[in-house]
């Protein structure tokens, strides 16, 4: 089974030695996205809503560098920083997704990385 990266430039480039994503067994592995703006780098200002929005741009981004789109999203992991976000978070991800109903995981962590508020990664079939 071979091996691919993925790199698109309408997603934020790696922050550390990982790929926006790989490619493996038919599958794409995204790593987590977090609310990074790809023409800055930076983190994008605003609440949690915000921030959930540029996440799920930047794993569009990378879905649609891959061929993909929400449809073939198998699973994905929610990282909130506070819990309380769940609901607000939930209705940017539930209007993204449209009909698409992956199996998902949503945990509270203490900290995710430039101190944004949500990560999400995703696993998705390809073909």
């Amino acid at each position: 089974m071979s091996v691919q990266s993925l790199h698109t430039d309408q997603a934020p480039a790696a922050i550390g030695p990982y790929s926006q994503g790989v490619l493996a067994g038919g599958f794409l592995f995204t790593a987590g996205q977090i609310a990074l703006d790809p023409a800055t780098g930076q983190v994008v200002e605003g609440d949690v809503v915000r921030q959930t929005e540029r996440v799920m741009q930047n794993l569009q981004a990378i879905l649609t560098s891959a061929g993909a789109s929400w449809g073939d999203v198998v699973k994905t992991t929610v990282y909130l920083h506070d819990m309380a976000d769940f609901p607000r978070v939930n209705e940017v991800y539930a209007k993204v997704l449209g009909a698409a109903r992956p199996a998902r995981s949503t945990v509270q962590v203490s900290a995710l990385p430039r101190g944004v508020l949500v990560e999400i990664d995703a696993i998705v079939k390809i073909g």
